[in-house]
């Protein structure tokens, strides 16, 4: 089965003299969807970006989370792995190469999975495993995709 996303990106950074120049423009713009509030986005401020927007660099990373967040949570609930808090502060390294291009060479995920009981805390370890398999993004991705979660009880 094939699934169809669509995104527009507009750009707002036309300080009125267009792209005439490299520093003559603003890298800002907005990411929508359709009844979905909007993302203000820009480059990274290491390419003239604003640093108060979300860049593309960090929605990557961002992405790559949420999709193994939710295929985590997916599998816990079949499993009966009862988690009541998860967080991840994920981490990625993009390398910039002598013609100005790059690319990601690795990511790292951080979760920190909170469950009900102790007894849970091997299996819900595991499922972060199984959960990358399933991971759409992750497995479009040509770098490696690592893990380093922990489990705690509440």
């Amino acid at each position: 089965m094939n699934h169809f996303y669509k995104a527009t990106i507009n750009w707002t950074g036309n300080l009125g003299k267009g792209t005439s120049q490299y520093k003559a423009y603003s890298r800002n713009h907005e990411i929508s969807s359709e009844d979905k509030p909007t993302i203000y986005a820009s480059s990274d401020p290491s390419f003239r970006g604003e640093a108060t927007r979300y860049n593309p660099e960090e929605l990557f990373v961002a992405s790559l989370s949420s999709c193994h967040m939710l295929w985590y949570l997916h599998l816990c609930s079949e499993a009966g792995v009862i988690v009541i808090d998860y967080i991840d502060n994920a981490t990625g390294t993009m390398t910039e190469t002598e013609d100005g291009s790059g690319h990601f060479t690795e990511v790292t995920l951080h979760p920190v999975v909170i469950v009900t009981d102790a007894s849970m805390i091997d299996k819900a370890n595991e499922l972060h495993y199984e959960a990358h398999k399933f991971c759409f993004v992750a497995n479009s991705c040509n770098f490696p995709v690592h893990h380093n979660p922990s489990c705690q009880v509440l």
